[in-house]
């Protein structure tokens, strides 16, 4: 299964009662395991979950900490970028060069790298010999 097939079909999974606003992210890890998120939104803003992070946590509950691609669909007039926490959370398991793939459930779809996405991310070298 393709990521964008694997992140289309987890973004009918999605909780979106009050936004209406669907995400699906599918990710691939580096031993080629694909792993999956939807947004799951709570009554209670700012409480919810990113489709990214979400799929973050999967692969991290598999034991997985490396990410190799990303590709994040939604039913948006263009492609939908991943919001800035999850930018940071994305860095924090994928290298600058990891393809991120945004698409639109129309078709239309948008490639930047984790370092396009995030310039200057904040990363361990920043915490020294701690």
């Amino acid at each position: 299964m393709s990521l964008k097939d694997a992140a289309t079909r987890v973004r009918e999974n999605a909780h979106a009662p009050y936004s209406g606003f669907k995400v699906g992210a599918a990710l691939r890890a580096a031993s080629g395991a694909i792993y999956v998120g939807c947004n799951v939104e709570n009554i209670a803003y700012p409480e919810g979950t990113c489709a990214e992070a979400g799929a973050i946590a999967a692969m991290v509950a598999a034991g997985e900490t490396e990410l190799t691609e990303v590709h994040v669909i939604a039913d948006s007039p263009m492609p939908v970028t991943p919001c800035g926490g999850c930018r940071q959370k994305l860095a924090e398991f994928g290298v600058g060069t990891v393809r991120v793939t945004m698409g639109t459930t129309a078709g239309q779809e948008q490639v930047m790298t984790l370092a396009e996405l995030l310039p200057g991310a904040f990363g361990a070298a920043h915490m020294g010999d701690r």
